[in-house]
């Protein structure tokens, strides 16, 4: 029972997109995706304005609409969303042949690539880790409950534990 609730919050909270055939190296878009990952949605967008890469418009473009499907689809909140996962997979090779003297030709690669972004809503998973926290601490001993008051925590140093020895 307990890993279904885990499931559930797992589904409820993650929102993704994913641009295809974007024409720029996986090389070179991995090289931003690595900037932004774990960092939270407002601060990605103002990350991105300011790198002076080709492949953050695109990642941009790409995180705005991830976050437009949490709010739309989902009714999360967007000040909450943290990018957890962040992917750039080599697309196909579009190839060219460009005219060269002689009547030779010349082959042009141009690389593309798949981008997907996977946004987490962190507000539930928040309250879920400061619960379960509480609990454990319970159990250890580092809080314990009173009569008199609901939860009391033991600190050391304002109680004269160790420190007020002459």
């Amino acid at each position: 029972m307990f890993t279904r609730e885990k499931e559930d919050i797992k589904l409820k909270t993650e929102v993704y997109a994913l641009s295809q055939s974007i024409s720029m190296s996986a090389h070179k878009a991995r090289r931003v995706l690595d900037q932004i990952l774990g960092r939270s949605y407002r601060e990605t967008l103002t990350i991105l304005e300011l790198m002076p890469y080709r492949a953050c418009y695109p990642i941009f473009k790409l995180i705005y609409s991830a976050a437009a499907n949490a709010k739309h689809n989902m009714g999360l909140n967007e000040e909450y969303l943290v990018i957890t996962k962040a992917t750039a997979n080599e697309g196909t090779t579009v190839k060219k042949l460009k005219p060269r003297a002689r009547g030779r030709s010349y082959a042009i690669k141009r690389p593309t690539c798949h981008i997907t972004i996977v946004l987490k809503d962190t507000a539930l998973y928040e309250k879920y880790v400061v619960e379960n926290s509480i609990r454990c601490l319970k159990k250890t001993g580092w809080i314990y409950k009173k009569k008199s008051t609901d939860i009391t925590c033991h600190n050391m140093y304002s109680s004269g534990g160790v420190w007020d020895k002459k």
